[in-house]
């Protein structure tokens, strides 16, 4: 388990890295010096980096940053520009091998493009949903007709298979936001937008050692699952936009500041950092409905295609760039994760009702054209404020993956010209090339190194079929 686990001293403190000697010796020093700059906001209690740690905007992605409530600061560097951006997974009643014929996978991909628009320019088809009832509500903002399993209550997942349906906000904080985020926000909802957002029909394969938990899951061996990557869009872009010259200000009559003047930060207990946290919620609330109606397109599509009886379940909905208040050890702490996922083992309170006795699902991208995985919390997590990976982690650049790699590289790890060939849904491979694999890290080795450090436990293998990307 060491093996795993590196405890790096920097001049400004200790920086946790969970990360297999490869991965670990692989590290750029900016990754070091990022760790520095963040570890001289004051009060600091905890720090770490998940193995698919990579350079980001004044934070690194794969970061878990921690302070006790009571005397804590909010960053909005170390909860990402793509506030809420997280994952979700639903179950279909589809085995693998009614998808084997490529052409179908080809005709699955049409017809969902048809439910869901990847044009950037393109409006999402929720014209009669409120941008409103959304950012203050949740999934609970949504009317009944998008929530398809409210009528079936010992069915329904929509509600309940989530991390959270709803976050409280004051509501006074929106007055901040021109007539421009709202519309734009209202157009984008239920849409990929671009980037490594993604969402792909996949195969599973069940992890032996933990076949009761998926079993108890709903899963089986060869089951069709859709995995879906999304954020708030627009509308967590623009919570950062209206925050950063708020924060700019505190930082000045504060005399706070690293060596990085992006790193932004406030004492939790300003009005600033507190219009901060509102405004954070609204968006991860905007994240969360976004992914379900992307959900819902897809679930459209699927009945389009297979008929009436194809069934699309929520297994779990969760985020991946985020701050909130969680309980450790009878203490209070305000926990950031930017590109790290929370994964809770079984009996921890707060698992959703419906996993308490399992550990809710972790759900881990990997790269286009890899694996993905379902993972589940372990006991020794606690170690790392129940943060694991959240993806593979970018190795390269998007334009150096231009330079660097070939369309017949990428080409073969999507398998074309076969009959394992990964659909997608854009004309030339060309325009997604910055995506390829060869960006990414060895998302098993990433795996590898959670499960070694005792953080987490795979309980499905995911293989891509099928990927709809969104437009840049």
């Amino acid at each position: 388990m060491k093996e795993y686990i590196q405890q790096v001293q920097l001049p400004s403190g200790v920086v946790h890295v969970y990360a297999g000697p490869e991965l670990f010796g692989a590290l750029d020093y900016q990754v070091f010096q990022m760790a520095n700059n963040n570890l001289q906001i004051p009060n600091q209690v905890y720090m770490s980096y998940t193995p698919d740690v990579h350079v980001g905007v004044g934070t690194c992605i794969g970061t878990t940053a921690v302070w006790r409530t009571k005397d804590g600061y909010v960053s909005p560097s170390i909860v990402g520009s793509d506030i809420g951006c997280g994952m979700r997974v639903h179950l279909t009643n589809l085995h693998k091998d009614e998808l084997k014929d490529v052409k179908l996978r080809r005709k699955l991909v049409k017809t969902i493009e048809k439910y869901l628009p990847v044009d950037d320019q393109a409006r999402g088809h929720f014209s009669d949903i409120r941008v409103e009832h959304i950012v203050t509500k949740g999934l609970h903002g949504l009317p009944k007709k998008y929530i398809p399993d409210s009528y079936t209550p010992r069915k329904s997942t929509s509600l309940t298979h989530v991390e959270s349906s709803k976050f409280h906000i004051d509501e006074n904080v929106l007055n901040r936001f021109p007539d421009a985020v709202w519309h734009r926000s209202h157009r984008q909802l239920g849409t990929l937008g671009g980037g490594n957002h993604f969402a792909e029909i996949q195969a599973i394969e069940i992890a032996e050692e933990n076949r009761d938990v998926a079993e108890a899951w709903g899963l089986f061996d060869g089951q069709v699952v859709v995995m879906i990557h999304s954020g708030s869009r627009a509308w967590g872009g623009s919570v950062n936009q209206t925050c950063s010259s708020d924060m700019q200000r505190v930082m000045r009559q504060y005399e706070l500041g690293t060596a990085d003047p992006r790193l932004l930060f406030a004492p939790l207990e300003h009005p600033a950092a507190q219009n901060y946290v509102n405004l954070m919620y609204s968006a991860l609330n905007y994240a969360v409905v976004n992914r379900h109606l992307i959900a819902y397109a897809i679930r459209e599509a699927g009945k389009d295609l297979f008929g009436s009886k194809f069934e699309m379940t929520t297994l779990y909905d969760l985020m991946h760039n985020y701050a909130w208040e969680e309980e450790h050890g009878g203490q209070s702490y305000f926990v950031h994760r930017k590109g790290a996922t929370r994964a809770l083992p079984a009996g921890h309170p707060d698992n959703p009702q419906p996993y308490m006795a399992t550990g809710h699902p972790a759900l881990i991208p990997g790269s286009m054209g890899t694996a993905s995985y379902l993972m589940v919390g372990a006991q020794g997590g606690q170690a790392n404020f129940h943060s694991i990976c959240h993806g593979a982690g970018r190795i390269r650049s998007r334009s150096a993956t231009k330079r660097l790699v070939t369309l017949n590289e990428f080409a073969s790890s999507m398998r074309v010209g076969t009959d394992e060939e990964i659909v997608v849904n854009q004309k030339s491979l060309e325009a997604i090339l910055d995506e390829s694999p060869q960006a990414y890290k060895d998302v098993d080795q990433i795996i590898e190194s959670v499960v070694g450090a005792g953080l987490t436990e795979v309980v499905a293998k995911c293989k891509p079929m099928a990927t709809v990307k969104g437009a840049k």
